[in-house]
């Protein structure tokens, strides 16, 4: 058995070298072999058509030729429909149109304009797919002697990328390397604190363990401030719906209410959160929410433990990885009288959770939960394919605090957590908050939190790309150095605050509210959570971390079965942060 589930592994890894990538590029064992042809014929590599110059020879030779300055470039952007931040030839990303706007305003040469490492690009954070940004910045070379060149770049931008300001440096600036910290937003509808459904998998087991452990009567009391919620709903607006249907079609209603694979809804749509996120997207890096300090080159909004999918919890319950074959479309097909039932209950059970109106308590338990993260910690649990002993998993959280005025969007109340942290890993922000959001949820002490920075391997998963949102990075150091020695202005981004919240209120703050009303994100993530019908969530219980552990199975140790069991195997873990 274990050399056949071997081979299998074996098999799929090999499929995915050899396969072709979206673009009818050949996959990685092809590029190898070419790489190797052309060092052993003595070949020039043959230049990738998508880098080429758009310009000819004779447009370039007749510009005239003007000086480079290194200078910070201060940006804002919604990620939303952008395959994240970091240039990648042949996808829409943030940089990508922003070096294009760089190009037409003439702020590039044109001789330059086919290779951003002709300018010395370099970006402060890399945010991933669907992850906004209020502020970032990128330092390259450019040509400033027009006044009015940010003007110029602007009007070459979509109004969904705004460059905010230049500010000459030294030569030797990098915005990776002198970033000293980064502030980051999370937004989310306040109905994401309420408790679980009473009839949802996941509570059941939370109360189970509760009475074997004798602390039931613990459990209620933190549930205090929203007791009754879920029998309000039954009796308003769930059983006056039950009595007008067929006994019949009652029954399998009944049956099917609160299953996320039956679900009329999700049908044909992908069971993982992200791929519902921002309209794609999912808001979620990732790239890596980056961080000079504590390890370049690690992954943040805005890709995961991810949102468990059936073949998940298969793979968790045999220890063995599923093959899935790809499905055939499926037609679409007229839905039942059951189908109709279904989702009119649904819609009233979302309309009765964006009705809740946030308590005091709720707020400050999960501001309680948040400060569990402040100082120093080991938090390889918040992330992917990094071990307890990865020195590059520790890092260092400032402040975690939660905005106790929520927001009221329409029908919906939101509230925002801001944390500022020197660098944050692939995820880290997301499965942070999901974790916290989680333990006041189901009522669990939030000194839970404190258990997951030891040795055990848990899965968390990540809270919604959609929230998430880069709101600056900070520049400390440098800038005393710019003031007192270099005799250059400081990267300030306070200057612009009156256009960045225009920005965002319009740009990123809208887009999220109009994705979350149309898509029921939040709902679907926690609607998934807490029915998978597995014990990697058994972490909520009064089991306590052990009751959630990650077994390695025999013949695989470590990270790869964390990672298989987590669905996280394709993943990049260079990639962004958040």
């Amino acid at each position: 058995m274990a050399d056949k589930r071997k081979k299998l592994s074996d098999d799929r890894q090999a499929a995915k070298r050899r396969k072709l990538n979206e673009n009818g590029e050949a996959g990685p064992a092809q590029t190898e072999q070419k790489k190797d042809k052309w060092k052993q014929d003595g070949e020039p590599r043959p230049k990738d058509p998508r880098k080429a110059n758009p310009f000819s020879t004779e447009e370039i030779a007749a510009e005239e030729r003007r000086p480079k300055r290194k200078v910070a470039v201060m940006i804002g952007y919604s990620g939303t429909g952008y395959k994240g931040m970091q240039i990648n030839w042949g996808e829409r990303t943030i940089e990508g149109d922003i070096f294009k706007a760089f190009v037409a305003a003439g702020a590039i040469a044109k001789a330059n304009a086919d290779d951003p490492k002709k300018s010395s690009l370099a970006r402060c954070a890399r945010t991933d797919k669907g992850v906004h940004a209020a502020g970032n910045v990128i330092s390259l070379k450019l040509i400033i002697e027009d006044e009015n060149i940010v003007d110029k770049i602007n009007a070459s931008l979509p109004p969904q990328i705004r460059v905010w300001g230049l500010q000459r440096t030294n030569n030797a600036f990098s915005c990776y390397q002198s970033c000293d910290s980064r502030w980051y937003e999370y937004l989310m509808p306040t109905y994401s604190l309420l408790p679980p459904h009473p009839d949802s998998y996941l509570w059941k087991k939370v109360v189970e363990s509760a009475k074997e452990h004798g602390t039931y009567d613990d459990l209620l009391a933190r549930q205090g401030d929203v007791q009754g919620f879920w029998d309000e709903v039954e009796e308003k607006s769930i059983k006056p719906m039950l009595a007008k249907m067929d006994p019949k079609i009652r029954e399998v209603v009944l049956e099917r209410l609160h299953s996320v694979d039956d679900d009329p809804e999700n049908e044909g749509k992908p069971q993982q959160a992200d791929n519902v996120e921002q309209g794609e997207s999912a808001a979620g890096d990732q790239t890596n929410e980056s961080g000079a300090s504590a390890g370049a080159g690690d992954a943040d909004q805005t890709t995961d433990a991810t949102t468990p999918t059936v073949a998940d919890a298969k793979q968790q319950e045999t220890g063995a990885a599923v093959e899935t074959a790809t499905p055939a479309p499926k037609r679409p097909r007229e839905p039942t009288a059951v189908d109709l039932a279904l989702r009119d209950l649904k819609q009233a059970l979302i309309k009765a959770k964006r009705a809740y109106r946030f308590s005091p308590d709720r707020l400050q338990r999960l501001q309680d939960a948040l400060n569990q993260y402040v100082g120093t910690n080991n938090f390889h649990n918040y992330t992917v394919q990094k071990s307890f002993k990865d020195p590059s998993a520790k890092r260092h959280i400032k402040s975690f605090d939660v905005n106790m005025k929520p927001i009221q969007i329409r029908d919906t109340q939101w509230v925002s957590i801001k944390v500022h942290g020197q660098s944050f890993m692939m995820h880290q922000i997301r499965k942070m908050v999901s974790m916290a959001t989680l333990l006041v949820r189901f009522g669990v002490p939030v000194g839970r939190i404190k258990e997951t920075y030891g040795a055990t391997k848990i899965a968390i998963p990540k809270a919604p790309g959609l929230g998430l949102l880069l709101e600056r990075p900070v520049f400390e150091g440098y800038n005393r150095k710019a003031v007192d020695t270099l005799g250059k202005d400081p990267i300030d981004f306070s200057k612009y605050d009156d256009k960045i919240q225009e920005f965002k209120d319009k740009e990123i703050y809208q887009r999220i509210f109009e994705v979350e009303e149309k898509e029921n994100i939040f709902h679907v993530f926690f609607q998934q959570v807490d029915n998978f019908k597995s014990d990697s969530f058994l972490w909520l219980t009064d089991g306590g971390i052990a009751a959630g552990m990650l077994r390695p199975n025999k013949e695989e140790k470590g990270d790869k079965a964390v990672a298989r069991e987590l669905g996280d195997e394709d993943e990049d873990p260079e990639g962004g942060e958040g």
